[in-house]
């Protein structure tokens, strides 16, 4: 994998300066997937918050440090309820410029066809219900990086000072 950083720019863009934003309620779920995302994404830095309160503040601070900006955002949808979910993504949607084009991906215990429907059509990137077991979340975030930091590529981080 590192040889392939250096000689392929895509990927090179993609993880200069990879940051990821976790916002997710349990304490313990939050720490199994930074867990995994460290062994899976060693590359990528990664910021836990556990409150809607917290993922503002984190990415407010953000707009006064540019480079922290995260690449991209994983969200519990319920925070605990729903509708905090909700809230959260469309806050995330309505920031302006570079904020509000960062890919969300929606992470829920649900598999109801409603609640997916409805992430979609409030324009979250990726729906994924969370896997259970730790081997499964490794298999995710593993998968998670094949496509996020090493397939697609992710929006250079415009910074304007209007």
């Amino acid at each position: 994998m590192k040889s392939q950083l250096i000689t392929n720019p895509v990927l090179r863009g993609n993880f200069k300066n990879a940051n990821l934003l976790i916002i997710e309620d349990n304490p313990d779920q939050g720490q199994l997937m930074k867990d995994s995302i460290d062994q899976c994404l060693p590359e990528v830095k990664t910021a836990l918050v556990s409150s809607e309160a917290e993922a503002l503040s984190f990415l407010d601070q953000c707009r006064t440090e540019e480079w922290n900006y995260p690449k991209l955002i994983l969200l519990d949808l319920y925070l605990p309820e729903r509708q905090d979910g909700w809230r959260i993504l469309e806050q995330i949607k309505a920031m302006p410029a570079a904020m509000g084009k960062i890919p969300v991906v929606l992470l829920s215990q649900s598999s109801s066809q409603h609640d997916i429907a409805e992430a979609y059509q409030r324009g979250c990137s990726s729906y994924v219900v969370k896997p259970r077991l730790q081997a499964d979340w490794l298999r995710y975030f593993q998968s998670l990086r094949t496509y996020w930091w090493e397939t697609v590529t992710l929006p250079k981080i415009e910074i304007s000072l209007f």
